[in-house]
């Protein structure tokens, strides 16, 4: 079953908006699936109806709600990925990561008190990262998140497991930026880095050009098991 419900923020300035998927039976846990900077498009929502089909909660609150309510864009149409372009230079990523832990919040009472785990792409890979350092999650995954290495500052304060999956031709992310996420995070006893050589930024995406299926299911497949382990 899906739906829409209404998230307020954690200062109660506002209200927005979050698309959930629900499994048939009793949730395993609760997951916050993080967008990229397409809104909570199609490819996003299907990333919660995946999650639902494997037992999850799965809630993507609309972080762009500030900047234009419910916008879903298309990265295929050029018009619509300079617009996204637009919107992501306008964005707040430190509001919105209290968003993010008002949507974990959210997701626990639904989950009766239960685990919370978060998955970003792309914007929302990078938010994933923060949101570990950052907040109670229990678990958190990010793809190609991208300017990760230019938060290894925070990473004293991962208190719980985090999965990065790192497309080695990430156009987003160059060869020096991945060397220092190994770097920094290697040794880390929370974190664990998947590389994927020859893949591009956005190889996992459910649909559109950017898709690289071969490698997307390994990574979904690792994701799995990593949230199994980790919250059940």
């Amino acid at each position: 079953m899906t739906r829409t419900i209404s998230i307020e923020t954690l200062d109660h300035d506002g209200n927005f908006t979050a698309y959930v998927a629900e499994p048939a039976g009793k949730a395993r846990a609760a997951i916050v699936v993080i967008q990229e900077i397409f809104g909570v498009n199609a490819g996003i929502r299907r990333k919660c109806d995946r999650l639902a089909e494997d037992g999850y909660l799965a809630i993507a609150p609309d972080l762009f709600w500030r900047l234009e309510p419910g916008i879903e864009l298309d990265p295929d149409i050029k018009p619509e990925f300079d617009r996204a372009l637009q919107l992501m230079g306008q964005f707040d990523q430190q509001i919105s990561v209290a968003d993010i832990e008002a949507t974990i919040r959210g997701a626990r009472t639904l989950v009766d008190g239960g685990k919370v785990g978060a998955v970003g792409y792309c914007l929302g890979g990078r938010l994933a990262f923060m949101t570990a350092t950052r907040t109670d999650v229990d678990a958190s995954i990010g793809y190609y998140g991208v300017g990760i290495d230019g938060l290894l500052s925070e990473k004293h304060a991962i208190a719980h497991p985090i999965l990065l999956h790192i497309p080695q031709e990430d156009h987003f992310v160059d060869k020096a930026a991945q060397t220092r996420m190994h770097q920094g995070l290697d040794d880390h006893p929370k974190v664990t880095l998947y590389d994927y050589p020859g893949e591009d930024h956005g190889f996992a995406t459910e649909v559109g050009a950017r898709r690289s299926a071969t490698a997307a299911d390994l990574a979904d497949s690792r994701s799995a098991a990593f949230f199994a382990e980790h919250l059940g």
